[in-house]
């Protein structure tokens, strides 16, 4: 029998969690703080947003960690949920990612990565009218289309490549940023009264509405968390350095979040920011950085934003396309996206396939709307990642755990509550995106019914 192919293990410890610090530090930081203002209209209730937000995904970190230990594979849930749930639940958890969750996450990335460059230098305003709505901003799309295709070359010709690519722009990104806090709280510019300045914040059963609809915003600044599981099987001592790069790098990006978006409450009133949310082109991390140095200011902010999309970008490509690997080594996906490449040493052929739908969603949609079709779908899984450690426990209670999650039962139960209830929240609030994620996903059954069958006579 013909052992199936398997990636070396290239990535240490540090390496491990800067990678996971540069797959969440993406667009959020620096868009999300807007449409949280028009929502909310509190900064007291936007930085519980994002603490809350950021707790529940450290929990969601936590308990993805006990996993990933006892199954460091490549693949990440893939491989946990095969365990847990069986094949059919695993091959859906890899199918919505290929359709719909990291493939959007590259596009979204990929989007407002190409509409910073477009303030910092104008792009040509072309319209394609014959693709109708899809042929709007066409240019913006374009420059998207061309960063994904690199940053897939990029990671087609090696991890260590990409990952190092990835470690050394997070770490400058971290050091701007920190150096930029700092600044703007010595700079003599805004007040610390517009810490407690709400503009008619909404109350009752609308503040619980309102403060699930914030939350999309947030995680979306959180989401990419549990990418560092794709790569198990590429990381060294797997059982102790991916639960360690799963919780300091959740918690370094919490803390980084939590002092960037006081700057912007400090710096500007919530009602100012809320009316940014309103204005076509404008990003208000770009505009706080305007009022605090000027137009040198606001370029430096959107090169920073450009850098920051750029590696999350190219971390998310670099770890979510072993998901199809796994798959493809399962028999479910095309056999060939299964093979690792004889030079590079990389899954070159799932990284093609991933490339290309990340395309197609590109020219799908918009920014936003690719972000809160991806957040639903998400927490659909990373609940019944909360689930499964739960059901391990029962299932086998005796397996060698390298980690255990804190808080267990308590902290994944609340954590699974708290995703089936933001599903269940979207479902009302945004019946459409959550309908297409859904169809999305199960639009795999019969792929997998097929793949199923296939394996079935070749066994034969």
């Amino acid at each position: 029998m013909t052992q199936a192919p398997s990636l070396n293990r290239t990535i240490n410890r540090l390496p491990a969690v800067l990678l996971v610090i540069s797959a969440i530090v993406g667009s959020g930081i620096f868009k999300k703080i807007a449409p949280m203002s028009a929502g909310l209209g509190s900064p007291k209730l936007i930085l519980t947003c994002w603490v809350v937000a950021g707790l529940l995904s450290l929990i969601g970190a936590l308990c993805t960690a006990e996993l990933a230990a006892m199954m460091p594979g490549s693949g990440g849930e893939y491989v946990y949920f095969k365990r847990v749930y069986g094949k059919f639940f695993s091959f859906l958890y890899g199918w919505g990612n290929l359709t719909v969750m990291k493939s959007a996450t590259i596009a979204a990335l990929a989007y407002i990565f190409a509409e910073s460059f477009n303030a910092l230098i104008k792009l040509p305003d072309i319209t394609i009218p014959a693709l109708g709505t899809i042929g709007d901003n066409a240019s913006i799309k374009m420059l998207a289309t061309a960063l994904i295709i690199t940053l897939s070359w990029v990671n087609y010709r090696g991890v260590m490549f990409g990952e190092r690519l990835s470690r050394f722009l997070i770490i400058g990104i971290i050091v701007v940023i920190l150096g930029s806090v700092v600044a703007a709280f010595t700079s003599g510019h805004g007040s610390v009264a517009n810490f407690s300045h709400d503009v008619h914040p909404p109350e009752g059963w609308q503040l619980l509405t309102a403060f699930f609809a914030a939350s999309l915003s947030a995680f979306w600044g959180y989401e990419g968390w549990n990418n560092i599981g794709y790569i198990g099987e590429e990381i060294k001592n797997p059982q102790k350095n991916l639960p360690i790069a799963l919780g300091l790098g959740t918690i370094a990006v919490i803390l980084l979040y939590l002092v960037v978006n006081a700057v912007y409450l400090y710096v500007l009133p919530v009602e100012q920011l809320a009316a940014i949310h309103g204005m076509a082109n404008q990003i208000a991390a770009v505009e706080v950085a305007r009022i605090l140095s000027g137009n040198a200011g606001a370029v430096i902010l959107s090169v920073l934003i450009l850098l920051t999309t750029f590696t999350c970008a190219n971390s998310t490509i670099l770890m979510s396309s072993r998901i199809l690997f796994a798959m493809a080594r399962d028999g479910l996906f095309i056999s060939s996206t299964g093979k690792i490449h004889p030079v590079y040493q990389t899954p070159s052929k799932a990284i093609m396939w991933q490339c290309i739908w990340a395309i197609a969603l590109l020219w799908s949609g918009n920014f936003d709307q690719l972000t809160d079709l991806l957040i639903f779908a998400s927490f659909l899984f990373y609940g019944s990642t909360a689930v499964g450690v739960i059901v391990m426990r029962i299932k086998e209670p005796d397996t060698y755990r390298p980690y255990k999650t804190i808080g267990y039962p308590v902290l994944p139960a609340l954590f699974a509550l708290f995703c089936l209830t933001l599903v269940g929240v979207t479902i009302v609030q945004q019946p459409k995106q959550a309908l297409t994620g859904l169809l999305l996903i199960f639009s795999g059954v019969p792929v997998y019914l097929y793949y199923i069958k296939k394996g079935r006579a070749i066994s034969k």
